[in-house]
């Protein structure tokens, strides 16, 4: 079902006008604004919002961060049940504060086909294709206005994040997250750029120059982020840039790598050529339309995570995971049309982990009544005896605390303790076998797969510890734990010591 998009987007406007009076606009607020723009796609624009939000928060600062509009499936669940990228939900965390539908207010989670599941203040509205979603956008413009004048109410500082590259020159009129914003609070903006893939002077002056001259005056510093090497042979480089715009280099990030989860699935190709080295081997199945594959990342400091495309061999991992996915239905039938469905159900005493799209996958059968494909009933792994309905647009997103129930090898350590997560689905399962969490989830007879709706279950360290030390006692090894926290001191660190702060600060007029 397609719901009307402007229909939608008044009905929570109106949610908005009956709590919030003010005559402040976002421009004419007392909250200091700083915008952060990439000259591409995956420049680091995430990781230097996330750096300078944690640096703020250090000195006891009221920060938060904002991006007016994203596009990822890798999503997080407000504590009121809304839904926003996953980054947004990162960088709060870093500057102590309570993620927000309002840092997020507009979310695209890509279906295929050009079609993409909107998402306005947290709640799926419509699947649009480009085409329809300009169509709202001036309502959408007012969606935007709204969330910043409600982030003015309980910070001093709102560091913006802008999206993909912002010289897109057929967007400018369209741009919610680069040119309107930028245009609507006419703060400072530093632009990043990233070396790795090369061209980064010609990326940033480009940028520099493609820009609406409204805005070009704005860029007040540019940042080159993920360089690799000694930035002493960069300098006549930095100085012809400086030269050429009048806009100071403010440093240069060196390559990191940390325990901070990844945006979109820009980073899942970064991935797919790690070459950590580790005995235990956690093959992650890549769907063609994986979501939330950030479930997976805090594995990474303990194990090789091994993401498999459908048509690769999977070999013999210690453990297989089935992650989330935007169509359940149409990864399933491509798993077995390329065969992956056989490789997985060839393993023998082999621990398989589905997770949300994952643990419908794992089941006996999915009965769509043409929500997610086709009507029909679409055979399942039948790993699991639950079956799965799909039979209505609406979508479940909660955060949930559950008790570990399931009983085997892996569970058994932590029958009885508490785990926490956030559900995002679509479809109802029904399970008739043994539940893994309290009322939540599935497990076999044998303890050796579980099926969960659970994203985020890896950051319990209990379960983490769990799901671990069996794969690890296995080979009669242990492993050493690595923080989110770490992570944030980590990133702030490498962007103290390598950028310019008194410039930074100086653009919002922060001593």
């Amino acid at each position: 079902m397609v719901r009307d998009i402007k229909f939608e987007i008044i009905q929570l406007r109106s949610r908005f006008q009956k709590t919030n009076k003010l005559e402040q606009t976002p421009e004419t607020a007392m909250t200091r604004y700083l915008v952060i723009l990439g000259a591409t796609s995956h420049s680091g624009k995430s990781t230097l919002v996330t750096a300078l939000c944690k640096i703020l928060s250090n000195r006891n600062l009221r920060v938060a961060p904002f991006k007016s509009q994203n596009m990822s499936l890798n999503s997080w669940v407000t504590i009121n049940g809304g839904e926003i990228g996953i980054a947004q939900a990162v960088q709060a965390w870093a500057a102590g504060a309570e993620p927000s539908e309002f840092m997020n207010p507009i979310l695209l989670k890509p279906k295929g086909d050009r079609i993409s599941q909107v998402i306005v203040l947290g709640q799926p509205i419509a699947d649009k294709s480009a085409e329809e979603y300009y169509q709202g956008i001036d309502d959408l413009k007012n969606v935007v206005d709204r969330s910043l004048i409600e982030l003015q109410q309980q910070y001093d500082y709102i560091i913006v994040e802008g999206a993909g590259g912002a010289a897109e020159i057929n967007l400018y009129e369209r741009d919610l997250a680069n040119i309107y914003v930028a245009r609507r609070l006419r703060a400072p903006i530093i632009l990043v750029g990233d070396i790795e893939r090369g061209g980064v002077f010609s990326s940033l002056y480009g940028t520099f120059q493609l820009v609406p001259e409204d805005i070009r005056h704005m860029i007040k510093g540019f940042v080159i982020n993920k360089f690799r090497g000694d930035p002493t042979i960069l300098k006549s480089g930095l100085e012809t840039l400086e030269r050429m715009t009048d806009v100071p280099v403010l440093g240069v990030l060196p390559y990191l790598d940390l325990a901070i989860p990844s945006e979109d699935s820009v980073s899942l190709g970064d991935k797919r050529h790690s070459k950590k080295r580790s005995l235990v081997e956690i093959a992650v199945i890549k769907l063609s339309r994986i979501s939330n594959f950030t479930d997976f990342e805090p594995l990474e400091r303990y194990a090789h995570v091994r993401y498999v495309c459908l048509d690769e061999r999977l070999g013999k991992p210690d453990a297989v995971i089935i992650p989330g996915t935007k169509n359940t239905v149409s990864d399933l039938e491509e798993m077995r049309c390329k065969g992956m469905d056989r490789q997985i159900l060839s393993l023998r005493d082999t621990p398989i982990l589905g997770i949300c799209g994952g643990y419908q996958i794992l089941g006996k059968e999915i009965v769509d009544c043409g929500i997610e494909h086709v009507q029909g009933v679409i055979p399942g792994l039948n790993l699991l005896n639950v079956i799965t309905r799909f039979d209505s647009y609406e979508k479940k997103t909660v955060q949930v605390t559950k008790i570990v129930t399931g009983n085997g090898p892996i569970l058994d350590k932590i029958k009885g303790q508490e785990v926490t997560g956030y559900e995002i689905h679509m479809g109802q399962t029904i399970s008739y076998c043994e539940k893994a969490f309290g009322d939540e989830g599935a497990i076999d007879g044998n303890g050796l797969v579980i099926g969960t709706y659970l994203h985020g279950i890896f950051e319990n360290e209990n379960f983490r510890n769990a799901f671990l030390d069996f794969l690890y006692c296995r080979k009669d090894m242990t492993c050493q734990a690595v923080s989110l926290g770490e992570g944030f001191d980590g990133l702030a660190r490498a962007v103290e010591e390598n950028l310019d702060m008194k410039k930074i600060w100086q653009m919002i007029n922060l001593a």
